[in-house]
């Protein structure tokens, strides 16, 4: 039977039959299945129906989707590790998050529809700039890990020509970073020959043969460390130091440019965005000026327009692997525009002060928490506290008696635990931490009175003013907070003033049903390293969820660890170079890419450490297969693999797929299909029918994901049999493939939330 709310008829965009007709009519077709036969090649369509299961009306996926959240529990959680809980301001959320203006513009390429969105990024630039003393900030990243890195590479790109000469590709990582950060600074190194050196920052000696240094601030375990005498160390000896820091404890400590830092990396997750498992929450980056042209991403800046009026647009550069394509040091596309809004809102609403409690709220509790088990005998590993602390004990006791209590710790090792107290920690919940360490010595704990003032030296303090600027200063009540936010979107153009004819990007209806899951605490309140039967709602929305793109797709195994669609290239680009080394073939490292590709194509190869033939096309803008099956000939002893996109970037499927899928594996190389087109292939064709061996796809593309103005993205990689192996791992939550690559993502499962 019929429902009177399907998701298709909702989603089509059609009022009536009538508007079908006239379209039709209008590009001389009699039928839809007539337009179909003329574009698609017919020994590509597919001969069955996907199998999957039957739709479900609005009202049925909502009671679904709320079933799935409630299986999560959302114990209080004090893991850290990158991920905390925080408030999320209300009117950010009603006004910004779950409102469509923000949520469904595209990437303000075009300044004169996008001022709105352009002030609420540079808003956010200008929080960076001013928390870390850096003097330039770009308007985001993906996560904490790849932000780390792309510093990495962008300290690797930095280096003078003596030292490229020279052969420096060392680089030091400090070996008290997070896991998930080094995992993967590991993947990211391998295709460039970088060599990490992991070592103890104190005693580490500079040989000369290093471009670059990385330390975490606070440390992992917590330690809040003076690095100034390190970071001159490292600029005597020709290297450069990236800070991995934590943004809200810049409230209260030095900022990285104080102590010397050329470059600060992080996450903005703890400013005003949810835990979400995981994501989506912006990576942040700022540096020095004079490194500004190495720097990814897009950058917001103050410019006039033709009457002299002050007006904001991207500046140095739009994308920048679109200059360089294969000379890239980044193949950063979409980003997390939409939450780099909400962190620069939750900066206004709070300002200086409203930071600085909530730091001073997470301080306190560490610094009474400290010595309320310090005084019952406990050795607490970490001295110089902002938030965290490592205490000897034995994990597994302290775990039984934490979780009879709904509290999570992180349990590093046997021997220790460490927890993280965040903004709204309160006193209530240090007295019952403190009970399950007594507890587990069999001991009553006495009443805890927490300390009010910042325990914090000289040395590491904070010296310098931050959030000056009249913007943090002038927008306290939720009134006058509305009003400027409802003042930016009325400068913007999105989905809600009119379409976006934008091509493969398809903007197209961010159902509000779909969105409204977002919102759910089942989902927002879950931290992506919480143990796996706590979070049996996402595990069972992740595995429905890649089983589907995996039939739809046409192949065996998916991730949905990339944050993007370039990230999921990259992924794909490196389960293919996983494959060939397995086969004792890693010498096979040329990539075929069509001269009409997509600029994130060529940079993501060259990210893999990929040599780039460009393919030739003819004078319509199709591959030519001619030239395509020369050059996979020429080239087969070391042919990895092609890029290709379909229908093509121009929008053709192009008739001879199958020739071009053919002559490539003929000489021993992998097909990766680019996705980004993947709306015009669902249940007609699909990449695995076709012949190809992996693909990505974007969720905020294809399956009405919202666009968020340039990010959040969810870009999942699908790949045949042979590679489900290869599917990327994470070192902390069991992921991916027996022989999967390092992972891609700070998060094992990307931007979950986005998932539902």
């Amino acid at each position: 039977m019929k429902t009177f709310d399907s998701f298709v008829d909702r989603h089509t965009g059609l009022n009536s039959p009538e508007d079908l007709k006239q379209m039709l009519a209008t590009i001389g077709v009699a039928s839809v299945e007539e337009l179909l036969q003329q574009v698609i090649p017919q020994n590509i369509r597919l001969k069955k129906a996907l199998e999957l299961p039957e739709a479900m009306s609005e009202y049925e996926y909502a009671a679904h989707i709320a079933q799935l959240a409630a299986k999560n529990r959302t114990l209080r959680s004090f893991i850290g590790m990158g991920y905390y809980p925080n408030v999320v301001p209300a009117v950010v959320t009603r006004n910004v998050f779950e409102n469509p203006a923000w949520y469904t513009s595209y990437t303000p390429y075009q300044a004169e529809i996008s001022q709105g969105r352009l002030e609420a990024l540079l808003n956010y630039q200008t929080a960076i700039l001013s928390l870390t003393g850096m003097e330039v900030a770009n308007c985001s990243l993906l996560d904490e890990a790849t932000a780390a890195a792309e510093a990495m590479l962008m300290m690797y790109a930095s280096r003078s020509r003596e030292a490229v000469k020279q052969g420096r590709n060392q680089i030091f990582i400090d070996e008290n970073i997070f896991p998930q950060t080094l995992d993967v600074l590991l993947t990211r190194s391998e295709p460039f020959g970088i060599e990490i050196i992991r070592d103890d920052f104190a005693s580490y000696e500079f040989t000369g043969k290093e471009f670059g240094a990385i330390v975490q601030f606070p440390a992992a375990n917590g330690e809040v460390r003076d690095y100034a005498a390190f970071a001159a160390k490292a600029h005597e000896a020709g290297a450069l130091v990236t800070a991995v820091a934590d943004l809200l404890s810049l409230a209260l400590l030095k900022s990285p440019a104080e102590w010397g830092a050329d470059i600060a990396v992080g996450t903005t997750q703890r400013l005003g965005c949810p835990m979400g498992f995981g994501g989506p929450s912006a990576g942040y980056m700022a540096t020095r000026d004079s490194y500004k042209r190495q720097m990814p991403g897009r950058i917001i800046g103050v410019s006039v327009d033709r009457l002299g009026n002050k007006a904001l647009r991207m500046s140095l550069q739009m994308r920048e692997q679109h200059i360089k394509r294969e000379k890239a040091t980044s193949n950063i596309c979409t980003a997390q525009a939409l939450m780099a809004s909400m962190v620069g809102f939750y900066c206004i609403y709070n300002g200086k002060e409203g930071l600085q409690r909530a730091a001073l709220n997470a301080h306190t509790a560490a610094v009474t928490v400290k010595g309320a088990l310090e005084a019952m005998g406990y050795v607490v590993r970490t001295q110089a506290v902002f938030d965290t602390l490592e205490v000897e004990a034995e994990a597994s006791v302290i775990q039984d008696i934490a979780l009879a209590r709904e509290i999570n710790f992180y349990y590093p090792a046997d021997d220790c635990v460490r927890m993280s107290f965040d903004e709204v920690t309160t006193d209530a919940e240090l007295q019952t931490v403190v009970e399950i360490f007594a507890e587990a010595r069999g001991k009553k704990a006495k009443a805890v009175k927490r300390v009010e003032a910042a325990t914090i030296a000289d040395e590491v303090a904070r010296q310098t003013e931050f959030f000056t600027e009249a913007i943090f200063n002038s927008y306290r009540t939720e009134t006058e907070m509305m009003r400027y936010i409802k003042k930016l979107e009325l400068r913007d153009i999105s989905l809600m003033n009119s379409m976006i004819s934008l091509g493969s990007c398809t903007m197209k209806l961010n159902a509000a049903q779909l969105m409204q899951p977002l919102s759910l605490a089942g989902f927002q309140n879950v931290h992506p390293f919480a143990p796996a039967d706590q979070t049996e709602g996402y595990r069972e929305l992740i595995a429905n969820l890649e089983g589907y793109l995996a039939t739809i797709t046409g192949f065996a195994g998916c991730t949905l660890q990339p944050n993007s669609g370039a990230a999921g290239e990259y992924a794909g680009l490196m389960m293919i170079r996983a494959y060939h080394q397995s086969r004792g073939q890693g010498y096979r490292n040329i990539i075929l890419i069509p001269s009409s590709a997509h600029g994130t194509n060529p940079a993501s190869a060259a990210m893999a450490g990929m040599k780039i033939v460009t393919v030739a096309c003819d004078a319509n803008g199709n591959i030519d297969v001619d030239d395509l099956k020369k050059k996979a000939e020429e080239f087969s002893s070391e042919l990895c693999g092609l890029m290709v996109t379909y229908p093509s970037t121009h929008g053709v499927f192009e008739s001879r797929i199958r020739d071009i899928v053919d002559a490539v594996h003929d000489a021993g190389g992998q097909v990766y299909m680019d996705g980004a087109n993947m709306n015009a292939q669902v249940g007609l064709t699909n990449p695995g029918y076709i012949g190809a061996d992996v693909c990505h796809l974007n969720l905020h593309k294809t399956f009405a994901m919202p666009h968020g103005g340039g990010g959040p993205g969810v870009g999942p990689v699908c790949v045949a049999e042979h590679l489900v192996k290869f599917l990327p791992t994470h070192s902390l939550m069991e992921t991916g493939g027996e022989e999967g690559i390092t992972a891609v993502s700070s998060s094992p499962w990307g931007s979950a939330m986005l998932l539902p």
